[in-house]
């Protein structure tokens, strides 16, 4: 078990990190500027209208999966001792996206709606910089409920 896996075994305390998750979500799709952020509001839109609440439904869905992928990098940089997690996340956004698009790759095989593959699959050759440009994001989730 890692720290957010550990606190995701809460069931109330899961609660409040998908419905932080699912702002941050928001927030991030809503910074998108340009092309690119008129495609990923699109598809973010197209996704969210699948069904009521399946954005916070999914996040719950791959949250132990997230949380396993996340672990390694925060104890990583607990290890380390050095800068915020918020820092760290940053000089490793790559590698953490790619790892979190791991698991968005294979369940985005086997995703039973359509839209939501369609959408997928429209926006993964910029998922990895979108991906990483949440980590500050990521990193103030994990430090709210994770410190």
């Amino acid at each position: 078990m890692g720290a957010l896996t550990d606190v995701i075994a809460d069931e109330t305390r899961r609660r409040a990190v998908c419905d932080d998750g699912v702002e941050a979500i928001k927030a991030e799709v809503k910074s998108k500027r340009g092309l690119t952020g008129v495609a990923v509001k699109a598809g973010f839109k197209a996704v969210q209208g699948v069904k009521p609440g399946f954005i916070p439904m999914a996040l719950n869905h791959l949250l132990d999966d997230f949380a396993a992928q996340i672990d390694p990098f925060y104890d990583a940089w607990q290890t380390d001792g050095s800068g915020t997690l918020r820092d760290y996340f940053r000089s490793n956004d790559v590698k953490i996206a790619n790892a979190l698009l791991s698991i968005t790759d294979e369940r985005g095989k086997n995703a039973k709606s359509r839209t939501v593959a369609k959408a997928y699959q429209k926006l993964r050759p910029q998922a990895v910089n979108h991906t990483a440009a949440a980590m500050p994001r990521v990193a103030d989730l994990v430090s709210k409920h994770v410190s």
